[in-house]
């Protein structure tokens, strides 16, 4: 049965389509003292538990560097001893008599030993552990870029939740308008129970639905606090989409050069393969250079030692029940499975473009889409009122009508996000989403300072190694 849904309903309709409209863009408006995209950036820069648990395990591979160092330099131990001797002694050149031999005796001892030459075995391992060094700081970037996709992801998402609300709210609003006019006009015998209890149904929905975009509001908003270390406040208008490549081949070439993952797999081959050079020059000979000095000095006696020794030493293996073959073999296999790596970090990387660039296509053609959906639906909408004025359409047609009206505007804020993010995840495919590279105005860590400091093995006293000590203090993280 069709019926007359009322001048008052398609008012207030009217009126909910035009705040529907206003807030399906303020996610693209301007707000004064809002927090912006770079906000969310910086924050979590600067915020990042993450990002610096990877800085500590990128200067713990620092000093490895200068620890393998320590076995191409001469090393110096020294060593003392205290030692008191008690007894007797018979002797028959002293005719049988009786003769105490207790003594106190000190001594200082110097050691000191330098390879001189083992055919390069531990000089490949040092420039292996200067390449992991660099492996690191590549793993350290690619924590980074992820950091800073999070965080976007986590803005956008937040102003996608604060517009659903707010649609939320308003069709809740204009429901429950509808529903009080749907109950007057019963009483006056304009409608009937039906339109009272389709009213009804649709604001118990629209209750429903705002309670769910309510809640991922706010899994969004701890989502947001997580990542950037503070709860969102008014976000500010979408920045402006970044430049980033569209072409699928182009990307690739940009990603298979530069995203950090492929600099890890690299090095970690060169590493590899520098212990693979290592391993087989474990079965030469090493020469070295030895030397001790020592004096030992009898306390209250008359007794004293010097005495110095220098030797130059070659070692070499003869048998060793097969480990140094063992160790060439799994030296190699190490090797070969880096290769093996790289050669899957490329392909993944390269695909990763192509679903990143996908997504984003897809998102701009959403977005495209959901404007034209938004057209038809406000004709469809008014058609529907119009007709309904004349008899020709129920309330619930009218409903349906708005619904799909909603529901355009939320498609057009999901894909508008969507894009951005998807924009993001380009950069990030590509290696090109850093701090450094999005000039963001924030300090910069510094990834070469620390292992500059370190890289020679400063002893702690020396300027440098106090230097060191306050560097160490300014980087401890409380908790």
């Amino acid at each position: 049965m069709k019926t007359n849904t009322g001048r008052g309903f398609l008012k207030t309709t009217a009126w909910a389509l035009g705040l529907a409209t206003a807030v399906s863009f303020s996610f693209g408006g301007t707000r004064a003292t809002a927090d912006t995209l770079a906000d969310a950036l910086i924050g979590a820069y600067t915020h990042s538990g993450l990002l610096q648990q990877n800085r500590a395990l990128l200067r713990a591979a620092d000093e490895d560097v200068p620890i393998a160092l320590a076995a191409l330099r001469p090393i110096i131990n020294w060593s003392s001893d205290l030692s008191q001797v008690f007894g007797d002694t018979t002797s028959s050149s002293t005719g049988g008599l009786t003769r105490s031999i207790d003594t106190t005796t000190i001594s200082l001892d110097l050691t000191a030993s330098w390879q001189l030459y083992d055919f390069g075995a531990d000089a490949a391992r040092v420039e292996a552990l200067k390449e992991t060094v660099l492996a690191t700081r590549a793993s350290l970037l690619n924590v980074e870029q992820a950091l800073l996709l999070r965080a976007a992801s986590a803005f956008f998402n937040v102003g996608r939740q604060e517009n659903f609300v707010a649609l939320s709210q308003n069709n809740l609003r204009l429901l429950q308008q509808e529903l009080r006019a749907a109950n007057d006009r019963f009483e006056v015998g304009e409608v009937t129970r039906t339109d009272v209890s389709l009213a009804e149904a649709a604001v118990a929905q629209a209750r429903s639905n705002l309670a769910d975009a309510e809640r991922n509001l706010i899994q969004a908003q701890a989502e947001y606090a997580n990542v950037v270390g503070r709860q969102p406040g008014r976000l500010a208008g979408l920045p402006a989409l970044p430049r980033t490549e569209t072409r699928i081949e182009a990307a690739q070439a940009v990603a298979v050069r530069s995203h950090p993952e492929m600099e890890t797999a690299r090095r970690q081959v060169s590493v590899n393969e520098l212990l693979v050079n290592a391993a087989s020059k474990d079965m030469l000979p090493v020469v070295s250079l030895s030397g001790s000095l020592s004096i030992e000095e009898e306390i209250g006696g008359e007794d004293s030692t010097e005495q110095g020794v220098i030797g130059l030493n070659v070692t070499g293996p003869i048998y060793q029940g097969g480990r140094l073959t063992a160790l060439e073999r799994q030296a190699i296999a190490n090797r070969d499975a880096a290769r093996g790596n790289l050669h899957n970090v490329r392909h993944d990387v390269q695909q990763d473009v192509v679903d990143a660039i996908s997504d984003y296509n897809a998102a701009r053609a959403s977005l495209a889409a959901s404007e034209r959906q938004i057209r038809a639906a406000r004709v469809a909408f008014q058609g529907v009122r119009e007709e309904a004025t004349l008899g020709a359409r129920t309330t619930l047609d009218v409903l349906d009508a708005e619904q799909d009206l909603l529901d355009a505007e939320s498609n057009r804020i999901s894909a508008q996000a969507d894009q951005y993010i998807a924009a993001y995840a380009v950069l990030e495919a590509m290696g090109l989403l850093t701090a450094q590279r999005l000039k963001l105005p924030v300090q910069l860590y510094d990834p070469a300072a620390y292992y500059n400091l370190v890289k020679d093995g400063p002893v702690k006293r020396s300027r440098q190694g106090q230097q060191l000590d306050r560097v160490l203090r300014a980087l401890q993280v409380d908790d």
